[in-house]
Parts: C-alpha cells; structure tokens; sequence
C-alpha cells in the first residue's frame, strides 16, 4: 500500500501543476476539479553505461558557419502583412508556431484566411477537431478562403493526422487545435496534459523531419496564458499570442516567443463578417469622434511593440453617499487604484468620496506604465470639470512620489502624435526630444512641455 501511494502522482489539466496528494484546487492555476491521477514518468534515469557513451557516425558533417546553405531557412510570406509583420517576414519551412487565444477571438478565421493564400505557393493540409469539415467549408465560403490546393480534413486521431499528412505531402499545417489530437498508446484524455505534451512532441518532430511548416492551434485558461504545461512553449519556435475584445472588433496577434524574429511587434486586424482585414494604421480606432472638448478625457500615445498607437482614455467622477467605486475598461484595476491614491497624497486632488470610472475607446486595452500621465489628466480634469486641450496628448510613468518619469521611444511617439494632428504634448522631463522629430521630421510644428511631476502636469494641461 505504501508503494503504491508513493507512486501515484497527481497533475493539473490545465497548466501541469504536479502533486504527490489529490487537491481539489490546482496550486498553480487555482483551478477546480482540474487534479486528477497521471502516470508517472519522473521516475529516477540510470546512468549510462560505457557502451552508451561510444562515438556515432554523424548524419551531416559539421561545416564552417560561413559554408552553411541558409535560404531554406527564410521565411516566406502569407501573404497576410499584419501576421507577416508580427512573425518576422513570413512563415520558415520546418518551423512550428502555436497560435494561442480566447474561444471566438478568429483564431480559425486568421489560419484559415492564411492557409487560402499560402495555398498559391504550395499545399496546404488544414486538419479540424473541433468543427466538421462542412461547416469550415461554411465560413471558407463566406470570407473567400477556398482553394484547390487547400486540402481539409476532420480528424481527431493523430494516427490518421500523419495518414493526411503522407497522402497530401503539404507544405503548410494548420492543427486546430491540438487539444482535441489524441495519440493511441498515451496515457490520459485528450486535451490532458500527458496527450498534448505527447501530440506536440510528435508534430514537432515531424516538421523537423519532413521539413514541414507546421501551425498548431492551443486554448488558453482564465488567466490569459496558454492551456497545457510550459513545456508546449519550449518544445515550439513560435509562440503567438491572439486577443481582442469580444464586444468590438478590433485583434491584436503578439508575439511571445519568435526563433526566426522580434517579439516587440503587433498585428492588428479588424475582424467584420467577412473576414479578418489587416489594419496598418490602426491609431484612428481608439479616438472618439466629436467636435467639442469634454472634460474627463485625454489622450495618449502607448507603443504596442513597435508600433505606436494613439489612443484616448476616459474618466467619469462624480459624488456618492455610499462606499465610492472604482470601475475600470480596458485599463489595470490596480494601477488605476494607485494612481488614484497619488493624486490625492501628492496633487491635493479630493476624490476619496467620489465614485471613479475609467475607460478606453475602441475596445483596446492599456497596459504600459506610459499612460499613467494621460490617465491622471482625465481624473483630474473630470474632477475639475474643465477639459484638457483637444490638440494635447501626454505620456509618462507616474511614481509614487508623484514624479513624471521618462519613458521609452518618445521620438516615435511624437511623430505619430503630429501625424495624428495634435499640436501640442506633455512629456516627462528629461526626454531630450529632438527638434524635428525622428530623422530631422516629425514634430516640427509640434509644441513640447516637460514636467516633473504630476502637479506641474496637471497645471500644464487645464490652464489652457
């Protein structure tokens, strides 16, 4: 009995979490009912003895870097700019990317829209676990993705996968989604753990082999982070993360992890009823369109990789008689609760009684510590009930101490705040703009004020 306990061994269906007792909450995730019983394959490896250890015949002699034949290794283009733009020039033959996302964000829209057009340039197998092949036949039909050479197959079974594979030879495919793949001989359900660990290794294997430009699809958990166990991230070459707000329809593809490129880009696609439509220039979605100032907003510029965009945040702060509120849209609760305490204890701003809301327009969603500066502008000027300049934008880290602290590519985001049309900018002091802009251009007509902290900044912007 003891043996056997010592050797059972629990894990999480979601993110991997291990343990030797049953939970009913994962450690790691804090899922429920996600703990179940695994086999065991921790088990202690034997050193290798000296017949292991003999030298092999290599399969390819090792060559002088400067002799290494690297054009079967540049990428190819899909012939989709905004994905293209976020994987480094296109799709590498042999590479494995997981596409990540939120159940009906258009993951199987994007790949499917990709697959039609990298299918000019070779086959393209598309294998569904998820839907039948007549219904993605349905939504090919309806954005304009069909081919002759895209070739669709509904399988769940990864034996019958590698059968498609062979009969089709392709040179693109497209696994949505690798949950739903189970492999005959493994342990677990589909979409366990233990499965999807295996399914992928194997995928992965064969486009090494075969040299096979392989897309898997992955679900995500609650928290945003990639369903399965890490080890799906290390086995993988690309790791692309695919979000948006489901209420608007404005998508983001991000790159978390990229062999072949950077991963400080973004493409941004606006997904309609025909499809998903690349958007180069996606700063006009995020401002609202009116003709007169209105207190409580502001604007600001957040680089998204690097790219900036120009975006717009709203405030509302109006009394309560009760507990006041603090509603967010799109921004971090908890900055936004801290920023709140700042101005209250460093700019004598009394909104403790006051209920506060904050928003995005457009759906987007603002992360980066730049627009603290724009945020406490609209709270401010709400609270005022006098409107920031309509030709002003602002940007800046703002500290504890209430001091403005200086961000990154504020060349970059003053010639797209020019672009835009705006006139004037508040900035953090110390930022050495150039006169000009970027290059000699940009923000040549554009009037630039440093501050130092939040209370100079917010006289800058409400006295006109």
């Amino acid at each position: 009995m003891a043996k056997t306990a010592a050797a059972a061994l629990f894990e999480c269906a979601e993110c991997g979490w291990r343990s030797s007792k049953w939970a009913g909450r994962c450690g790691g995730c804090e899922a429920w009912g996600s703990v179940a019983e695994t086999a065991r394959d921790d088990a202690p490896v034997r050193p290798a003895g000296r017949a292991q250890l003999k030298a092999a015949r290599p399969v390819a002699a090792a060559l002088p870097i400067r002799q290494v034949d690297a054009a079967a290794a540049r990428a190819r283009p899909t012939g989709m700019d905004e994905l293209d733009r976020v994987l480094g020039g296109g799709l590498v033959p042999g590479a494995v990317v997981l596409l990540a996302g939120e159940p009906g964000v258009g993951k199987s829209t994007l790949l499917l829209e990709a697959g039609a057009l990298a299918a000019g340039h070779g086959r393209v197998l598309y294998v569904t676990g998820e839907e039948s092949a007549a219904q993605v036949r349905l939504r090919a039909d309806r954005i304009g993705a069909v081919s002759d050479d895209l070739f669709l197959a509904a399988e769940t079974d990864f034996g019958a996968l590698l059968g498609h594979v062979q009969e089709v030879n392709p040179s693109l495919l497209i696994v949505d989604s690798v949950q739903t793949v189970s492999a005959a001989g493994v342990d677990g359900v589909p979409g366990g753990v233990t499965q999807v660990r295996e399914v992928t290794a194997a995928l992965t294997a064969l486009a090494k082999q075969r040299c096979l430009t392989t897309v898997l699809v992955g679900h995500v958990t609650k928290d945003g982070s990639v369903a399965g166990p890490r080890t799906l991230e290390h086995l993988v070459d690309v790791v692309l993360h695919f979000d948006g707000d489901a209420r608007g329809q404005l998508r983001m593809v991000r790159a978390v992890k990229n062999r072949f490129g950077p991963t400080d880009e973004v493409g941004c696609f606006e997904l309609g009823e025909y499809g998903l439509l690349g958007l180069p220039d996606p700063s006009g979605l995020f401002l609202s369109q009116r003709h007169d100032p209105v207190s409580g907003t502001c604007v600001t510029v957040t680089l998204e990789g690097r790219r900036p965009l120009v975006a717009e945040v709203q405030t509302l702060v109006c009394e309560t008689s009760g507990e006041p509120r603090r509603v967010t849209s799109g921004l971090d609760f908890a900055r936004v609760g801290m920023l709140i305490a700042v101005l209250q204890r460093r700019a004598n701003l009394r909104i403790g009684r006051h209920d506060v809301f904050a928003a995005t327009v457009g759906g987007v969603r603002l992360s980066e510590p730049s627009v603290d500066l724009a945020l406490g502008l609209a709270i401010a000027s709400a609270r005022a009930d006098v409107s920031v300049p309509a030709d002003l934008v602002a940007f800046g880290e703002v500290g504890l101490a209430g001091e403005i602290r200086r961000v990154t590519g504020v060349q970059r985001r003053i010639a797209e705040a020019e672009r835009m049309g705006f006139r004037r900018a508040i900035v953090p002091a110390g930022s050495d703009v150039l006169p000009g802009g970027s290059g000699g251009q940009g923000c040549s007509q554009l009037r630039v004020r440093e501050v130092t902290d939040i209370s100079a900044a917010i006289t800058a912007a409400l006295s006109g």
